[in-house]
């Protein structure tokens, strides 16, 4: 939580001269107000919660290479799982994050009764279904284990990856709210649901396993080379975005990073680090 700083008398006076030489012009500025009813400091670094790769990678090069031409202090706190960067940002302990897609916010806030929102798209990881021990699709046979992440959106993800690929069939108009007990036609397959961030850890152990594109990274695989099928970009709603609280999308440093993180250096960025594996996102609504 944040703590609070107990200001000096010569601190003091000059706060309230501010507020008065303020309160002769507009009586408030709502782009500088934060959920809280709090002003912005805009002195202060901007933290945001990501995971590690790509996000972190991203928003460290928006903090090494463009940051300061914005007057931008931006601080990156990296988080390997997907609950506490969301849970920081509604309590305030970091200013925002950077590691989800719309399905999953928005399930994480129907259930824990978040304020958590959009800001900007970056980029698109493609899901990817992987192995050690078939060198193809085809080679995925009844009697196999597949793994698959255990969170609500990721995994009905999954089964829709799977289902494209006619290894297992789905009820109809499930989306990606699919479960397991959705499958109507396993083909044969059994099935392990992890942890997202587990499941890179389960490739010696089952036969395949559906892997995010951020842990596979982490893992050293290549989605665009290691993956045996990956999903296609086009029309995808699982772009990753920049997230605030609500009532905090004004702060003029949010502003400034989600200027950066859709500029022409961080979609080379991503083009030329990733090959693919990771695309830009810029230019689709975030909400």
């Amino acid at each position: 939580m944040r703590k609070n700083i107990k200001l000096t008398a010569f601190a003091a006076a000059s706060a309230a001269l501010a507020l008065g030489l303020t309160a002769c012009g507009s009586s408030s500025d709502p782009s500088s107000t934060k959920a809280d009813g709090g002003k912005v400091d805009e002195s202060k670094p901007l933290v945001i919660a990501a995971s590690p790769s790509p996000h972190a990678d991203i928003l460290n090069f928006v903090k090494d290479k463009l940051a300061a031409k914005e007057g931008l202090k931006l601080e990156v706190k990296e988080f390997t799982d997907y609950v506490l960067p969301n849970t920081a940002t509604e309590q305030g302990q970091v200013d925002g994050n950077y590691f989800q897609h719309k399905p999953y916010l928005d399930d994480f806030n129907k259930k824990n009764g978040t304020h958590i929102v959009p800001v900007v798209n970056v980029h698109l990881e493609p899901l990817g279904l992987y192995s050690k021990k078939v060198k193809a699709l085809a080679d995925i046979k009844a009697g196999q284990t597949v793994a698959v992440p255990n969170d609500t959106t990721n995994e009905g993800r999954a089964l829709q990856l799977l289902a494209a690929n006619n290894l297992i069939t789905l009820k109809e108009g499930v989306g990606t709210s699919a479960k397991l007990s959705d499958i109507t036609d396993k083909k044969g397959l059994e099935f392990k649901e992890l942890e997202a961030a587990t499941v890179p850890r389960a490739l010696n152990d089952v036969d395949a396993a559906v892997i995010n594109g951020n842990y596979a990274l982490e893992a050293k695989l290549s989605p665009a080379k290691d993956a045996l099928v990956l999903e296609k970009a086009e029309g995808n709603p699982y772009a990753n975005f920049l997230a605030v609280k609500a009532g905090n999308e004004k702060d003029p440093r949010i502003e400034k990073l989600a200027k950066l993180l859709n500029s022409d250096e961080v979609k080379k960025f991503i083009e030329d680090k990733y090959q693919g594996s990771v695309v830009p996102a810029f230019g689709t609504p975030a909400s």
